[in-house]
Order: C-alpha cells, then sequence, then structure tokens
C-alpha cells in the first residue's frame, strides 16, 4: 500500500511531479473545454472545511470533483464541531474513515498539519495564514501556458509577504526560478515564517520598480489579507506606494504578465487599467484553480497514470 501524500505546502512534492501534474492539467483542461466526461474518481468523496470564507477556493474543488465524477461536501466550522472545540485529531480521525479526501482552509499551519498528522486520507491546503499552494499551482500552470517553463524566469512579487508570497518563494527554490520581492518597510518576509532556508532563488528590493525591472511576471494580493481587518488604515498608508501600475509594467517588458489571486482591489494594489489590461491573466489564473486541482486531486487519490 502506497502511503499517503498530503499538500500542505508547495514544496511537499518534487519538480518532477510537479511536471507531471503540469502535463495532466493540460489534458485534464482539455477533456472539460471539448465536453468530454473523465470520471476517473466515481464513487470518491471530497470533504471541504473552510474556516475562512472562499468563493474560488469552494468553486474549483467542489466543481472539480463533480466533473472528476466524485462528489464534496462542503463543512464550515461554524456548523460543525471543530466550532464547539472538538480537538483537531478528533476531527480529524473521524472525518477521515468517511471520506476519501479532506480540503481544509483555515487560519493557522499548524491546525492543518495537526489534522494531517491523524488523518487517513491525503489532506489538501485549501489556504492558510502561511501558505496558498493550490493557487500557486496554478499561476505557474497559467505562466507556461502563456511562455513555456518558467525555470530560470523571474517573478516580482510586490506587496505584502504574505502567504502568496511565501510560497511563490518555496516555488522558486522547487522550479529554479528567481523572485525578487519588494515589501514596505516593517513587511518584509520572515524566511522561518516562509519555511525558506534557502535564499539564493529571491532577492528583496526596496523600490518596487527595480523588483519588477526585466521581470517576466509580475504579481501581487490585497493589502489587507483576511484576520487582519484590524490594520487596514495603518497598511493603505504603509502600502500607497506599492500599488502596481502601468509605469511597474513597463519596468517589466512588453511579454511580462500580471497575475492576482482575487479578490482584487482596482485602486490600491492594483490600478484597473492594469488588472484590466493587456498584461493581465487574471481570469484565465482564476479558471486554472480548477483544472490544476483536478490533476492534484486525481494524483492524490490514484498515483500517477502510465
Amino acid at each position: 500500500m502506497n502511503p499517503i501524500r498530503h499538500f500542505l505546502q508547495f514544496k511537499d512534492l518534487t519538480a518532477e511531479e510537479f511536471a507531471y501534474l503540469f502535463e495532466r492539467t493540460k489534458q485534464i483542461k482539455s477533456y472539460f473545454k471539448s465536453y468530454q466526461l473523465y470520471h476517473p474518481l466515481v464513487d470518491r468523496t471530497l470533504a471541504m472545511i473552510f474556516e475562512k470564507q472562499s468563493t474560488r477556493t469552494r468553486l474549483s474543488f467542489e466543481a472539480g470533483m463533480h466533473q472528476l465524477g466524485g462528489s464534496a461536501i462542503y463543512l464550515n466550522t461554524r456548523d460543525t464541531q471543530l466550532g464547539r472545540g472538538e480537538p483537531v485529531e478528533d476531527a480529524a480521525k473521524v472525518i477521515s474513515r468517511m471520506v476519501d479526501m479532506v480540503m481544509i482552509r483555515t487560519y493557522e499551519q499548524e491546525i492543518i498539519e495537526r489534522f494531517a498528522a491523524h488523518s487517513r486520507v491525503p489532506v489538501i491546503n485549501g489556504l492558510t495564514n502561511e501558505y496558498h499552494p493550490c493557487q500557486i499551482m496554478a499561476d505557474i500552470f497559467t505562466y507556461i501556458e502563456r511562455h513555456g517553463s518558467i525555470r530560470g524566469k523571474t517573478v516580482a512579487w510586490v506587496g505584502d509577504s504574505n502567504n502568496m508570497c511565501n510560497t511563490w518563494l518555496q516555488a522558486a527554490v522547487v522550479l529554479d526560478f528567481n523572485v525578487h520581492v519588494s515589501t514596505p518597510p516593517g513587511y518584509e518576509v520572515e524566511p522561518e515564517r516562509a519555511g525558506l532556508y534557502d535564499t539564493t532563488h529571491y532577492e528583496q528590493f526596496d523600490d518596487p520598480m527595480d523588483a519588477c525591472f526585466g521581470a517576466d511576471l509580475v504579481t501581487t494580493d490585497v493589502w489587507t489579507s483576511m484576520g487582519f481587518e484590524a490594520e487596514n488604515d495603518e497598511r493603505l498608508r504603509d502600502f500607497q506606494d506599492w500599488q502596481v501600475d502601468a509605469e511597474m509594467m513597463a519596468h517589466a517588458g512588453d511579454q511580462a504578465l500580471f497575475m492576482h489571486c482575487l479578490p482584487a482591489h482596482r485602486g490600491e494594489e492594483v490600478t484597473a487599467g492594469v488588472i484590466d489590461g493587456p498584461h493581465s491573466v487574471v481570469w484565465d489564473e482564476a479558471e486554472n484553480r480548477l483544472h490544476t486541482q483536478k490533476a492534484l486531486m486525481e494524483y492524490l487519490l490514484i498515483g500517477k497514470l502510465a
């Protein structure tokens, strides 16, 4: 019996596994676009546990599981015993006896790590405060669709060193590309929190224009992530010079792509002219959550196909 595989951080999989997953994503997306039924997960069930709200994560996992022939069950912690103090370990032991896979979107990474340690089935990180590996999978696949391999390329991260930034840094190590990070003072990358101990693939820039210079991809996120709403006014002041605008994209070059995990606040972290402009691939990026996660679920449940 093969050991259970979880996807809790980007570095949980190897470069070779990601190469396989991106090829599977391409094939599975082609089935979707040609209305071809593909049901490798018939009679399999995904439990989706949400402590943080979501649009794209819920829809992409739920629709994805149905499109693969399986079923998905939505659980909100407010409506379960987890919301009434049941130990995470006990919940993991029970839930994982009733379903084939679990996706969790929660706050602290420790919660999902504890759940996975007591689960009998694969566990997927749908987002934590520290990491967002499924989103970065979709982002990288979107880049590959447009420009081929991301190896050796440069990604410019402008804004908060949040879970998205942390995961880009991990992905750079695994897939051998570079990340230029520019954050306001006081919001710099924390290597330990990022789970990053190899700094050969990233460089910190005080000026976001310098970070974007020559980049193949420019990406950002909201300035105030869920759980930090009390800091919103302060962050609006601190981040005002880190708005991705046409000038930043011009520094990156004509072929550079712009990405955002959404939802976006036009006029804050990005101008409308950029997110709705010719460099932007945010809508492809959003759709690709569906297809990369289908490939991931297929792989975690039935392994590599010949």
